[in-house]
């Protein structure tokens, strides 16, 4: 029997060489095979940015309400099993390796990529767990992304902006359109962005799928640092599924575990479709409170405990830029400021350096040494370009990271950010 690390290296290679090959007809052919038809609620979960964060409170708060929860996310930070999880612990090599066997087993002549696998695997691991609800993070997109071959009972979309252009297109409104294709008839569609893109709200509208919208359907309020109040009032019935005049609040809301004011909008879209399901899955307020109080999503403006102080952000897109830079602002006075940075080619440095170069003093940067990844003449040449000249290169990120902590002082201040993969690299690190 191969084991789980045998199983990876064979699908990064076995279609296509390892590349994206977006579609739905292979994946949704030996889903059929396997019989793969979900009896629980299922949440698909899209968005630019705060797919994982919304992931992350939808697990916490159904699991505190007593709830089985089957959570597929991606992409992980230091270990593929993170990708699937039940009650938010990872699963087992083995179970995951049976899954693949299974989905091997059925597939016959069918290729399918190594996201193919993993969404397939998660959604079998999750029906033999007999779960209650499931949450499917998506890939990429969501029209063509894997995990869009399974019906929504709510779909969210946490909001949308530029990234992945080669696949989604270059306009916000080309991009919007494909990560509404996980909207279904009859079924409540979340979207955290006020306004939502007119592609987006018109692409509901045509499949008959009532569209919640931050700032009309939902909205919150910060009511101090140590509290947050939710208001639920959908201007529609959604087909019977609210009562009209329909009004929830949710008061004295506790702030979210989670790091950054930006939380906030994706903890409300949670709850959004918290409220959603109320009817099939009941969650009361403790169960609310504990689960935004407990819900982990490592790597999303992640504070690492002792000082200096360090903060992990895997973010890699203008939209994240922002997202951190807000986050940044509202952290206490530091003497120094270093950036451990590094990005993946395909990646809008030039932009993303826009946003964030007046938070940083210095920037110790490094390849990431994977075939997307740029090198350090590139990465020198990039930040110079953007009239960054504090720059000191090192041969990986986790040399940049040592570097950065040993010249720093308690109250200074350390960011590592510009990928998943960088992040992992100093995550490793502090985890070993």
């Amino acid at each position: 029997m191969k084991h789980l690390n045998d199983w990876l290296a064979y699908l990064e290679t076995a279609h296509s060489n390892g590349l994206i090959d977006m579609g739905l007809a292979r994946v949704g052919e030996v889903k059929v095979r396997m019989g793969l038809e979900p009896a629980c609620p299922v949440i698909v979960v899209a968005g630019t940015n705060g797919k994982g964060s919304v992931c992350a409170f939808l697990t916490h708060i159904y699991r505190q309400a007593g709830f089985k929860v089957g959570t597929l996310t991606s992409p992980h930070l230091l270990k593929f099993n993170e990708r699937i999880a039940v009650n938010g612990e990872a699963a087992d090599d083995d179970t995951i390796v049976a899954a693949f066997e299974r989905i091997e087993a059925a597939r016959g002549g069918v290729s399918l990529t190594y996201f193919e696998f993993n969404t397939l695997a998660a959604v079998d691991i999750f029906i033999r767990e007999n779960v209650d609800v499931m949450v499917l993070e998506v890939g990429l997109g969501g029209r063509l992304d894997a995990v869009n071959v399974f019906d929504a009972d709510v779909a969210v979309v946490t909001g949308v902006d530029l990234d992945h252009q080669a696949f989604l297109g270059d306009t916000v409104e080309a991009v919007a359109r494909e990560k509404a294709g996980v909207f279904r008839s009859g079924k409540p569609a979340v979207c955290g962005q006020n306004p939502p893109p007119e592609s987006l709200r018109g692409h509901a509208e045509a499949v008959g799928a009532p569209l919640l919208s931050a700032g009309a359907d939902f909205s919150f309020d910060k009511l101090d640092n140590q509290q947050w109040s939710f208001h639920f009032t959908p201007r529609h019935t959604a087909g019977g599924l609210f009562s009209d005049g329909l009004t929830r609040r949710r008061h004295a809301l506790p702030i979210p575990a989670l790091r950054g004011a930006y939380q906030l909008g994706n903890a409300a879209c949670a709850l959004a479709a918290v409220e959603c399901l109320n009817a099939r899955l009941p969650v009361d307020i403790g169960a609310i409170k504990r689960g935004l109080l407990l819900a982990e999503n490592p790597g999303r403006f992640q504070v690492l405990p002792g000082r200096p102080l360090t903060v992990l952000d895997v973010g890699h897109n203008p939209h994240a830029a922002r997202a951190l830079r807000q986050g940044l602002m509202a952290l206490p006075f530091a003497a120094k400021r270093t950036a451990v940075f590094s990005m993946l080619a395909d990646k809008d440095m030039a932009a993303v350096l826009e946003i964030v170069k007046d938070q940083f003093d210095e920037w110790f940067v490094a390849p990431l040494h994977l075939p997307r990844g740029r090198d350090a003449a590139d990465l020198q040449a990039g930040l110079n370009a953007a009239g960054i000249e504090a720059v000191r290169c090192f041969g990986s990120v986790a040399d940049a990271y040592r570097a950065a902590l040993a010249q720093a002082e308690e109250n200074d201040r350390i960011v590592v950010f510009g990928s998943f993969h960088t992040v992992a690299e100093v995550a490793a690190g502090a985890n070993g």
